[in-house]
């Protein structure tokens, strides 16, 4: 997990869970990784964003977080938390002790911290699993405990990388379900970056597809008006269309 620092380029606006980027683009020497990218997301909208390896979707995630600055262009945003690829618990930690970490750093007492850690871990499914040390959890169970903890960092903003991608399919398709069951529950403005436009159809409101390097937007796409607490079946007819008008999009922007 990683908290926004600020930066000059950052401009936060008075809806706390708004995103605005415009006209944004993103260099590391001569490679350019975003190029005049626009995209906004209202308050507690799910929007995930597919492309490419290599086309600057982390880095837009970064850009959102204030752990980077755009070298043309505006973000501007409310607090935002970073859940990167990588859950990066802490092996010296529990579980609920992991899930806690950003509540104990804003001060939070450590048995008023566990408690609120315990009360999302037992939500998750992981009731039992609180003193467990990460080597003892599975691969599924410590996203979970990730999840936990970037949502316990009280952001209205989450950029989620790649939460699932290194789980296989059935853990894969378990987790989003339970995700789609906490933002029903607890609405929050999420970027979710994912190679997978499946998942993107099956969890977001809509899906922004970017080009392969310089990333920029190709498609921006309305998956439906209703997202279901537990995320949409793959069969569902919605998203069967998104993924094939996402799909289309992508190798339009390869040819």
């Amino acid at each position: 997990m990683a908290t926004r620092l600020e930066a000059p380029e950052m401009e936060p606006r008075d809806v706390e869970g708004e995103v605005q980027l415009e006209g944004v683009t993103r260099r590391f020497g001569e490679v350019v990784a975003l190029r005049d990218v626009s995209l906004r997301a209202a308050p507690r909208e799910v929007v995930a964003v597919v492309g490419a390896s290599g086309s600057g979707k982390s880095t837009l995630l970064e850009l959102v977080c204030g752990l980077q600055a755009p070298d043309e262009g505006r973000v501007r945003a409310g607090r935002a938390v970073l859940m990167p690829q990588r859950d990066l618990l802490l092996p010296w930690l529990d579980a609920r002790d992991n899930a806690a970490l950003p509540l104990r750093i804003a001060g939070v007492r450590r048995d008023a911290a566990r408690e609120q850690a315990h009360a999302l871990l037992t939500e998750l499914g992981l009731d039992g699993f609180e003193a467990a040390r990460t080597w003892e959890l599975s691969g599924g169970m410590r996203q979970r405990v990730a999840v936990a903890r970037t949502l316990l960092s009280g952001a209205p903003i989450l950029c989620l990388d790649e939460p699932f991608g290194a789980l296989d399919a059935i853990t894969r398709a378990e987790a989003q379900a339970w995700l789609a069951g906490i933002l029903h529950r607890a609405p929050r403005t999420v970027l979710l970056v994912t190679h997978d436009v499946e998942e993107a159809a099956v969890l977001a409101d809509r899906v922004v597809v970017l080009s392969p390097r310089p990333g920029r937007v190709v498609a921006d796409l309305q998956v439906g008006l209703h997202r279901p607490a537990g995320g949409r079946a793959p069969t569902d007819p919605a998203v069967v269309a998104i993924r094939a008008r996402a799909l289309d999009a992508l190798r339009e922007a390869m040819a």
